[in-house]
Protein backbone atom coordinates (compact mmCIF):
# COMPACT_ATOMS: atom_id res chain seq x y z
CA UNK A 1 0.00 0.00 0.00
CA UNK A 2 1.06 3.37 -1.12
CA UNK A 3 2.17 5.47 2.30
CA UNK A 4 0.72 8.59 0.76
CA UNK A 5 -2.04 9.78 -0.54
CA UNK A 6 -1.39 9.19 -4.40
CA UNK A 7 -2.43 12.13 -6.72
CA UNK A 8 -4.99 11.14 -9.54
CA UNK A 9 -2.62 12.53 -11.90
CA UNK A 10 0.37 9.81 -11.30
CA UNK A 11 -2.10 6.58 -11.44
CA UNK A 12 -2.74 8.58 -14.74
CA UNK A 13 0.73 8.17 -15.56
CA UNK A 14 1.19 4.83 -14.29
CA UNK A 15 -1.06 3.87 -17.09
CA UNK A 16 0.93 5.69 -19.54
CA UNK A 17 4.61 4.13 -18.39
CA UNK A 18 3.02 0.77 -18.79
CA UNK A 19 1.22 1.25 -22.21
CA UNK A 20 4.83 2.54 -23.58
CA UNK A 21 7.04 -0.64 -22.46
CA UNK A 22 4.48 -3.27 -23.32
CA UNK A 23 6.63 -4.23 -26.40
CA UNK A 24 9.63 -3.88 -24.64
CA UNK A 25 11.85 -7.05 -23.62
CA UNK A 26 10.97 -7.73 -20.16
CA UNK A 27 14.37 -9.10 -19.30
CA UNK A 28 16.06 -5.29 -20.12
CA UNK A 29 16.57 -2.58 -17.62
CA UNK A 30 15.01 0.45 -18.68
CA UNK A 31 16.50 3.62 -16.97
CA UNK A 32 14.67 6.30 -15.48
CA UNK A 33 15.36 8.56 -18.11
CA UNK A 34 15.01 6.78 -20.71
CA UNK A 35 11.03 5.82 -19.45
CA UNK A 36 10.33 9.70 -18.78
CA UNK A 37 11.10 10.23 -22.53
CA UNK A 38 9.28 7.22 -23.58
CA UNK A 39 6.08 9.27 -22.15
CA UNK A 40 6.82 12.69 -22.31
CA UNK A 41 7.99 13.63 -18.74
CA UNK A 42 10.81 13.73 -16.28
CA UNK A 43 12.76 11.26 -14.62
CA UNK A 44 12.31 13.11 -11.71
CA UNK A 45 8.45 12.96 -11.94
CA UNK A 46 8.81 8.56 -12.90
CA UNK A 47 11.25 8.81 -9.76
CA UNK A 48 8.48 10.71 -7.74
CA UNK A 49 5.31 8.30 -9.40
CA UNK A 50 6.95 5.39 -8.33
CA UNK A 51 8.25 5.91 -5.14
CA UNK A 52 4.47 5.97 -3.86
CA UNK A 53 4.53 2.24 -3.75
CA UNK A 54 7.78 0.87 -2.70
CA UNK A 55 11.19 0.45 -4.34
CA UNK A 56 11.43 -1.86 -7.12
CA UNK A 57 13.94 -0.76 -9.20
CA UNK A 58 17.56 -2.22 -9.60
CA UNK A 59 19.69 0.72 -7.57
CA UNK A 60 21.96 3.11 -10.17
CA UNK A 61 20.51 1.53 -12.98
CA UNK A 62 16.71 1.63 -13.47
CA UNK A 63 13.71 -0.83 -13.81
CA UNK A 64 13.79 -4.40 -14.62
CA UNK A 65 10.67 -4.06 -17.80
CA UNK A 66 8.92 -7.70 -16.79
CA UNK A 67 9.13 -6.51 -12.67
CA UNK A 68 7.89 -2.79 -13.89
CA UNK A 69 4.84 -4.57 -15.81
CA UNK A 70 4.04 -6.90 -12.95
CA UNK A 71 4.08 -4.23 -10.61
CA UNK A 72 2.48 -1.20 -12.17
CA UNK A 73 -0.24 -3.83 -13.26
CA UNK A 74 -0.75 -4.77 -9.75
CA UNK A 75 -0.88 -0.93 -8.77
CA UNK A 76 -3.89 -0.33 -11.11
CA UNK A 77 -5.32 -3.46 -10.70
CA UNK A 78 -5.04 -4.49 -14.39
CA UNK A 79 -3.43 -8.04 -13.50
CA UNK A 80 -6.61 -9.00 -13.06
CA UNK A 81 -10.44 -9.26 -14.87
CA UNK A 82 -12.85 -6.59 -13.67
CA UNK A 83 -16.09 -7.04 -15.65
CA UNK A 84 -17.70 -3.50 -17.26
CA UNK A 85 -21.49 -2.61 -17.57
CA UNK A 86 -21.82 -0.30 -20.51
CA UNK A 87 -25.09 1.62 -21.02
CA UNK A 88 -26.20 3.23 -24.84
CA UNK A 89 -25.42 0.96 -27.30
CA UNK A 90 -25.19 3.73 -30.28
CA UNK A 91 -22.37 4.60 -32.56
CA UNK A 92 -20.02 5.26 -29.95
CA UNK A 93 -21.37 2.25 -27.18
CA UNK A 94 -20.86 -0.37 -30.17
CA UNK A 95 -17.53 1.36 -30.86
CA UNK A 96 -16.63 0.51 -27.13
CA UNK A 97 -17.91 -2.83 -27.49
CA UNK A 98 -15.74 -3.28 -30.25
CA UNK A 99 -12.87 -2.09 -28.67
CA UNK A 100 -9.53 -4.48 -28.02
CA UNK A 101 -7.60 -2.21 -25.64
CA UNK A 102 -10.28 -3.12 -22.57
CA UNK A 103 -8.85 -6.82 -22.82
CA UNK A 104 -5.06 -5.50 -22.90
CA UNK A 105 -6.12 -3.44 -19.15
CA UNK A 106 -7.75 -6.61 -17.89
CA UNK A 107 -11.09 -5.00 -18.66
CA UNK A 108 -14.41 -6.82 -20.06
CA UNK A 109 -17.80 -5.71 -20.78
CA UNK A 110 -20.10 -8.01 -19.50
CA UNK A 111 -23.25 -6.01 -19.52
CA UNK A 112 -24.66 -3.58 -22.36
CA UNK A 113 -27.58 -1.70 -21.95
CA UNK A 114 -30.12 0.16 -23.97
CA UNK A 115 -33.65 1.51 -24.68
CA UNK A 116 -33.84 1.10 -28.29
CA UNK A 117 -36.67 -1.82 -28.65
CA UNK A 118 -34.85 -2.72 -31.72
CA UNK A 119 -31.49 -3.47 -30.18
CA UNK A 120 -32.94 -4.88 -27.26
CA UNK A 121 -31.72 -8.54 -27.10
CA UNK A 122 -29.76 -8.60 -30.12
CA UNK A 123 -26.21 -9.80 -29.59
CA UNK A 124 -23.25 -7.38 -30.36
CA UNK A 125 -19.12 -8.44 -29.96
CA UNK A 126 -20.58 -11.68 -28.11
CA UNK A 127 -22.41 -9.69 -25.65
CA UNK A 128 -26.28 -9.72 -25.56
CA UNK A 129 -28.17 -5.89 -25.04
CA UNK A 130 -30.58 -5.62 -22.54
CA UNK A 131 -33.39 -3.30 -21.17
CA UNK A 132 -32.14 -0.42 -19.25
CA UNK A 133 -34.73 -0.90 -16.80
CA UNK A 134 -32.75 -4.38 -15.79
CA UNK A 135 -29.76 -2.73 -14.81
CA UNK A 136 -29.75 -2.76 -10.91
CA UNK A 137 -30.63 -6.56 -11.08
CA UNK A 138 -28.17 -7.81 -13.63
CA UNK A 139 -25.32 -5.62 -12.10
CA UNK A 140 -26.47 -6.86 -8.47
CA UNK A 141 -26.60 -10.54 -9.80
CA UNK A 142 -23.28 -10.37 -11.32
CA UNK A 143 -21.15 -8.47 -9.36
CA UNK A 144 -20.21 -5.84 -11.53
CA UNK A 145 -18.70 -2.55 -9.99
CA UNK A 146 -17.78 -0.84 -12.84
CA UNK A 147 -20.27 1.08 -15.31
CA UNK A 148 -19.80 3.19 -18.96
CA UNK A 149 -22.12 5.88 -19.89
CA UNK A 150 -22.56 6.54 -23.61
CA UNK A 151 -26.35 7.60 -23.94
CA UNK A 152 -28.02 10.38 -24.61
CA UNK A 153 -27.24 13.67 -21.88
CA UNK A 154 -31.10 13.65 -21.22
CA UNK A 155 -30.66 9.98 -19.92
CA UNK A 156 -27.27 10.11 -18.43
CA UNK A 157 -28.73 10.96 -14.52
CA UNK A 158 -31.27 8.51 -14.26
CA UNK A 159 -28.99 6.24 -15.84
CA UNK A 160 -25.92 6.91 -13.18
CA UNK A 161 -28.63 6.38 -10.54
CA UNK A 162 -29.20 2.84 -11.96
CA UNK A 163 -25.62 1.82 -12.06
CA UNK A 164 -24.92 2.72 -8.50
CA UNK A 165 -28.42 1.23 -7.59
CA UNK A 166 -26.53 -1.79 -9.03
CA UNK A 167 -24.13 -1.55 -6.91
CA UNK A 168 -21.74 0.15 -9.24
CA UNK A 169 -18.48 2.29 -7.60
CA UNK A 170 -16.36 3.40 -10.29
CA UNK A 171 -18.29 5.26 -13.77
CA UNK A 172 -16.81 6.40 -17.05
CA UNK A 173 -19.14 9.40 -18.39
CA UNK A 174 -19.15 10.51 -22.11
CA UNK A 175 -22.31 12.03 -22.15
CA UNK A 176 -21.05 15.76 -22.02
CA UNK A 177 -22.92 16.35 -18.59
CA UNK A 178 -22.52 17.09 -15.16
CA UNK A 179 -24.24 14.20 -13.25
CA UNK A 180 -24.36 13.86 -9.62
CA UNK A 181 -23.04 11.01 -7.64
CA UNK A 182 -23.04 9.86 -4.00
CA UNK A 183 -20.10 9.85 -1.72
CA UNK A 184 -17.91 6.50 -2.33
CA UNK A 185 -18.66 6.46 -6.15
CA UNK A 186 -15.60 7.80 -8.55
CA UNK A 187 -16.85 9.22 -11.77
CA UNK A 188 -14.22 9.97 -14.34
CA UNK A 189 -15.48 12.45 -17.25
CA UNK A 190 -14.80 12.46 -20.86
CA UNK A 191 -15.76 15.37 -22.78
CA UNK A 192 -14.77 14.91 -26.64
CA UNK A 193 -16.50 18.23 -27.60
CA UNK A 194 -14.55 19.68 -24.78
CA UNK A 195 -11.18 17.84 -26.14
CA UNK A 196 -11.85 18.52 -29.63
CA UNK A 197 -12.54 22.38 -29.31
CA UNK A 198 -9.31 22.55 -27.43
CA UNK A 199 -7.47 21.48 -30.18
CA UNK A 200 -9.15 23.26 -32.52
CA UNK A 201 -8.20 26.35 -31.09
CA UNK A 202 -4.60 25.70 -31.44
CA UNK A 203 -5.30 24.35 -34.96
CA UNK A 204 -6.83 27.73 -35.67
CA UNK A 205 -4.98 29.89 -33.54
CA UNK A 206 -1.71 30.79 -36.01
CA UNK A 207 -0.62 33.34 -33.41
CA UNK A 208 0.78 30.61 -30.99
CA UNK A 209 4.36 29.56 -32.73
CA UNK A 210 5.83 26.23 -31.82
CA UNK A 211 8.19 27.86 -29.28
CA UNK A 212 4.35 29.83 -27.39
CA UNK A 213 3.39 26.22 -27.39
CA UNK A 214 6.46 24.38 -25.76
CA UNK A 215 6.60 27.25 -23.02
CA UNK A 216 2.96 26.10 -22.81
CA UNK A 217 3.50 22.65 -22.51
CA UNK A 218 6.49 23.42 -20.24
CA UNK A 219 4.41 26.13 -17.62
CA UNK A 220 1.12 23.21 -17.34
CA UNK A 221 3.95 20.47 -16.72
CA UNK A 222 4.86 22.72 -13.96
CA UNK A 223 1.81 23.30 -12.49
CA UNK A 224 0.80 19.90 -12.56
CA UNK A 225 3.77 19.35 -10.64
CA UNK A 226 2.58 22.04 -7.88
CA UNK A 227 -0.60 20.14 -7.99
CA UNK A 228 0.76 16.83 -7.61
CA UNK A 229 2.59 18.04 -3.88
CA UNK A 230 -0.21 19.44 -2.46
Amino acid sequence: MPRFRVPEATIERLSIYLRSIRGLNETRILPSQELAELVGTSDAQVRRDLSYFGEFGVPGQGYRVGKLKEEISRILGVDSIWWIALVGVGNLGAALLAYPGFKRQGLRIKAAFDNDLSKIGKIWQGVRIQDVEKIPEVLSSQGIKMGVIATPVSAAQEVTDKLIEGGVKGILNFAPVRILIPEGVKLRNVDLSIELSALSYFLGNTGVSGEAKEILGTRQQTEQTKKDRE
